[in-house]
């Protein structure tokens, strides 16, 4: 998994990734985001709710990791939920992530 880590450092150093409850959400509706990654230890309602706004938005979500990492890979505190909002990151990523693109857990 630090190969879907070190990805997403990259993105967030290309400025393809988009980090915040709010900002993601925002991603999500406009369809900026290609793919968005939530962290396992996410509260059961915001995992409700980026589950049920990607499904409405037909945006692959994959939740990952803990929020301790995926702060860490991107360079920043603890992140709860980050959006990518380039085609290729999203892909090289959901190629890394494997089975887990549309809900599964990866530790």
């Amino acid at each position: 998994m630090s190969k879907a880590l070190s990805y997403l450092g990259l993105a967030m150093r290309a400025g393809k990734i988009v980090t915040g409850d709010e900002a993601v959400l925002k991603a999500v509706r406009s369809s900026e985001a290609k793919l968005v990654v939530l962290a396992g230890d996410a509260s059961d309602n915001t995992q409700k709710k980026f589950r049920d706004k990607c499904g409405t938005y037909d945006i692959p979500l994959v939740i990952a990791f803990h929020r301790d990492s995926l702060g860490a890979s991107i360079g920043k505190d603890q992140r709860v939920v980050l959006a990518i909002t380039d085609k290729g990151f999203a892909e090289m990523i959901s190629k890394q992530l494997g089975d887990t693109v549309g809900g599964g857990f990866i530790d």
